[in-house]
């Protein structure tokens, strides 16, 4: 969502066709934003699949990931801030730890496919996508 520190700044929902960057609030706490513009925080509902582009050398190291990789947005339960990520190799780190200039865009959903159910000819059904 948007984590408490950033409760006094207009907010709004993320969309699925924008790109956002970890970006520095007035206030000293890092969030999501549209590049340029920290005077609206964008919130990202927990268990949102995350691309990440522009990860730092550092914490490619400290966290054995790459520059570029695809996370879930999580609620931490430890720490002051509560916004953060869990890559795919388990780890998890604050939205403060990203640090500012990473580059961030909703993963779509996946959405069913339409396929053809054999016995039915000409009957659509939705079936999962693997």
């Amino acid at each position: 969502m948007c984590d408490y520190s950033l409760e006094m700044y207009a907010s709004r929902p993320a969309r699925e066709s924008e790109k956002y960057v970890t970006t520095r609030f007035p206030s000293g706490s890092i969030g999501l934003a549209v590049a340029g513009d920290c005077t609206t925080a964008v919130c990202v509902q927990y268990d949102t699949r995350l691309s990440l582009e522009g990860l730092t050398g550092d914490l490619q190291s400290r966290l054995g990931v790459g520059a570029r990789e695809d996370v879930i947005f999580a609620r931490l339960e430890h720490g002051a801030y509560r916004d953060g990520v869990k890559f795919g190799n388990g780890k998890e780190i604050s939205l403060q730890l990203l640090g500012t200039g990473v580059t961030v865009s909703l993963i779509p959903a996946e959405q069913p496919a339409i396929v053809e159910e054999e016995k039915k000819v000409g009957t659509p059904v939705l079936a999962e996508v693997d």
